[in-house]
């Protein structure tokens, strides 16, 4: 790995080329995203903008992050929409008083900051926040649904919203729907296009440069009617953006009048709440995929973010956290320091003064299909799986906070759905009410150093939500470094929440070099396989082995190998290979190990879980890999199936400046697989003769190396038995060969 970036001027000095080019990509995601944002809160255009340039500016002053970016993102959507409608008075000073609203939850967001709260976003429990937004996928899908569409609901509810969507599509105007349409193809296949050229720019950027040629055909500039099907149908301005041709026209003043109402109050809580939340947890999750593994001062972070809030309501912004989508693209273009989102703030401004003149010809449908498409991602069947995969109680919790916040709101959703989890956590614990919070509170838990340095964490009771303040105080009196055993065997339930602390807290000292056992879950029980899902003890009961990893285990006895069905928390070795550097690797577990003697090879066999995407999109996926340890050096390339890059080893790789090598001598081999990597006249000298033969004639695989050894995987998915034993004869038929080779 790389030296870590200086901090402060000199990392400016030092990293300002790097970071000034990942910011131009950045700046390019966030021009359009930022309008579309405001847009689709009811705020003005360049609200959204003012954010962006804010968070970018101010934020960089002062922040705990490295290498996140600042600005508006969808979570603030639904907040601001909640804010509108509830101080709407008519004197047309609504989003004033949002603008107040935003203000003082910024400065209470300051205040938590300062007084080092920053964790108390972790007692909030993740079914319920994943809940509530997927409800704001909803609410920005209904809300934006018919700009795109070209119609318009005039009902307040979101559940009327949508029907009005399916109601109103026979009167949908054609020349609006041909602009979204070819927005949304553009998003979905944008990936899948070869030719470099349409690589140059994000996707969102395609999206807004190509709508501009259809705005001059249907002639938006003129109020007209357009005959379709013998129906004619309205064009004009009313569909393209507005925004001021001077920045400083766009300027607006806070409010302060409902200062001493109850819906102000709503508004600044659920504002504090929302955007807290968000952007810690998105902090957390930046700090996963930091190729520097540098950690976020989150009271730090908490404080910068409020501050920005503060100047940006004072202007006419909207509220600011970190934005997981930018920040991501920030760390793939190869930024270091965190003076890459001042860079992308300043780039915004010089954007929007040049291209003005431009964007005001862009049609707001335009922006409504990204907005469109973000809302369904947020509450796709995705969601719903991973939230039923975790547990059927998590899938309950998440569906009750979500239909509470669209039939109430943002605030009453959260409580809601709080209130939900924490009384079937009651329920499930079997015991009266006093003795559960004592469970929670005075449960006994303690911390033990041991002569030898290592400590012993010792969990009792209740260990849910309610209870991950209290563990963090023990947790942090344990130094970097120093190893940990954590034993929760005397607790009688074991919430998502908290397991979700622990494997963070597992993971980050790991990290420094520690090692970190958690145990003591054997009598436990869960409705789901998932390694996080909630987990009673109530009886003395073992845990039993499942019918394939009975299978898994007789073939060990049979062959002489070792199998293990528990849960190894340990995945360092594998972050050694881009695969898993991009994808958060969660565990593995039923493992499977061997020895070909003759050849001194040893290898692994083992499911494992990893996450695509971050944060609060992100999925979990489930595969079984084989690790073949190699007795020599070898050049570091990825073999994949032709045509299945974006499928599997997305276009994350184009920035790692890894090369397609093409072998003319094969071209069934070059036909059949896709060889990435860098040192190219290795991996050609690597790739003999027999080498290519070898994988033309054997079952076609993923396969990575990372210098010394090899991983294999098939697809996304567990292996049968069968499939077990054929890893085990593919990888000593390979072995062999390469061992041919070295001699």
């Amino acid at each position: 790995m790389e030296t870590t970036p200086k901090k402060g001027i000199q990392g400016l000095i030092e990293n300002w080329q790097s970071d000034l080019i990942a910011a131009v990509s950045v700046a390019l995601i966030a021009l359009p995203l930022s309008l579309g944002i405001a847009l689709a809160a009811g705020a003005p255009a360049m609200s959204g903008i003012i954010s962006a340039i804010v968070g970018g500016v101010v934020t960089t002053l002062y922040r705990g992050g490295h290498i996140s970016v600042n600005g508006p993102a969808k979570g603030v959507i639904g907040v601001i929409l909640l804010g509108i409608v509830l101080m709407d008075d008519g004197s047309g000073q609504a989003f004033n008083y949002v603008l107040a609203a935003v203000v003082v939850s910024g400065a209470i967001q300051m205040l938590l900051g300062l007084l080092k709260l920053g964790r108390l976003a972790d007692i909030f429990h993740s079914s319920v926040i994943h809940g509530l937004l997927a409800a704001i996928g909803i609410i920005i899908f209904a809300k934006q649904i018919h700009v795109a569409m070209g119609t318009h609901s005039d009902s307040p509810s979101i559940i009327q919203n949508l029907i009005d969507a399916v109601v109103y599509l026979p009167q949908a105007n054609p020349f609006v729907l041909i602009i979204s349409l070819t927005g949304l193809l553009l998003l979905l296949f944008h990936s899948k296009i070869s030719n470099r050229f349409f690589h140059i720019l994000p996707t969102p950027m395609w999206v807004i440069i190509l709508s501009i040629p259809f705005v001059y055909i249907f002639n938006f500039f003129d109020q007209h009617s357009l005959s379709f099907l013998g129906k004619a149908y309205e064009v004009g301005p009313n569909l393209l953006l507005d925004i001021p041709d001077n920045i400083m026209d766009s300027i607006m003043h806070p409010n302060f009048g409902k200062i001493a109402t109850i819906e102000f109050w709503t508004t600044v809580i659920s504002i504090l709440i929302i955007t807290s939340i968000e952007s810690l947890a998105i902090a957390k999750a930046i700090d996963k995929i930091d190729p520097y593994k540098r950690k976020t001062d989150l009271n730090k972070d908490l404080t910068g973010i409020g501050l920005s809030t503060v100047v940006a309501g004072l202007i006419g912004g909207l509220p600011i956290i970190a934005v997981i989508i930018r920040s991501t693209v920030n760390i793939h273009n190869g930024a270091k320091t965190k003076w890459s989102n001042m860079y992308q703030g300043l780039l915004l401004l010089l954007f929007i003064v040049v291209f003005s003149p431009i964007m005001t010809q862009v049609p707001l449908c335009a922006f409504a299909i990204l907005l469109v498409y973000t809302g369904f991602k947020l509450a796709s069947p995705a969601v719903f799986k991973q939230a039923y995969y975790q547990g059927t109680e998590q899938l309950i919790f998440f569906v009750s906070t979500m239909v509470l916040t669209l039939y109430t709101n943002l605030l009453i959703g959260l409580l809601g759905g709080l209130l939900l989890a924490l009384v079937s956590h009651l329920l499930l614990a079997r015991v009266s009410i006093p003795r559960f919070f004592k469970m929670v509170y005075n449960s006994g838990s303690n911390l033990v150093k041991q002569p030898d340095g290592r400590y012993d964490l010792n969990i009792k009771g209740i260990a849910n939500f309610l209870g991950i303040l209290k563990v963090d105080r023990l947790v942090s009196q344990i130094p970097s470094g120093a190893d940990v055993n954590i034993d929760l065997s005397g607790t009688r339930l074991v919430g998502i929440t908290y397991m979700d602390y622990l494997v963070d807290y597992l993971k980050m000292q790991k990290n420094t070099g520690a090692e970190v056992v958690i145990r003591g879950l054997d009598s436990h029980v869960s409705s789901s396989t998932h390694n996080r899902a909630l987990k009673i003890s109530l009886y003395s009961s073992v845990a039993k082995l499942s019918p394939r990893q009975i299978r898994l285990q007789n073939l060990a006895n049979e062959k002489d190998y070792q199998f293990t069905s528990q849960i190894d928390w340990d995945t360092t070795y594998l972050r050694n290979f881009h695969f898993f550097q991009i994808r958060p690797i969660e565990r593995k577990l039923n493992c499977l190990n061997g020895i070909y003697k003759d050849l001194n090879v040893s290898w692994e066999i083992a499911d494992v879980t990893f996450s695509e995407g971050a944060a609060f999109t992100a999925e979990t996926f489930n595969t079984t890999l084989m690790v073949l340890k190699l007795n020599k050096k070898i050049p570091i390339f990825t073999m994949e199936k032709e045509g299945v890059l974006e499928n599997i080893f997305d276009k994350v790789m184009a920035f790692t400046g890894y090369k397609d090598i093409d072998f003319k001598m094969y071209p069934d081999f070059s036909k059949k697989f896709l060889i990435m990597g860098n040192e190219e006249s290795e991996i050609r000298s690597f790739f003999s003769d027999d080498i290519v033969r070898f994988f033309e004639n054997h079952q076609i695989y993923h396969l990575e190396s990372n210098g010394e050894a090899l991983i294999i995987f098939d697809k996304i998915k567990l292996a049968r038995t069968d499939e077990t034993v054929a890893f085990i004869n593919y990888g000593k038929e390979l072995a062999t060969l390469l061992d041919i080779k070295k001699t």
